[in-house]
């Protein structure tokens, strides 16, 4: 469990860093042209392990419950 909210904030973090970077800095705008992409698409793809930990350790909870 403490895994998976370390990892919540991890991709809460990096999603904040991203959002500043696109729209208040207009840093994804520029001419050089940077990857931003590349950025938004790790994090969305660190919330959807964020998400896919939760249910694992939902379920290792109720296994070792179970027992």
């Amino acid at each position: 469990m403490v895994t998976s909210l370390l990892s919540l904030a991890a991709a809460s973090a990096s999603g904040g860093v991203v959002l500043l970077y696109a729209r208040d800095l207009n840093y994804c705008s520029s001419i050089l042209n940077p990857p931003c992409t590349k950025f938004q698409i790790s994090v969305a793809l660190a919330f959807v392990s964020w998400f896919l930990l939760a249910i694992s350790s939902y379920v290792m909870f109720w296994l070792l419950c179970s027992v």
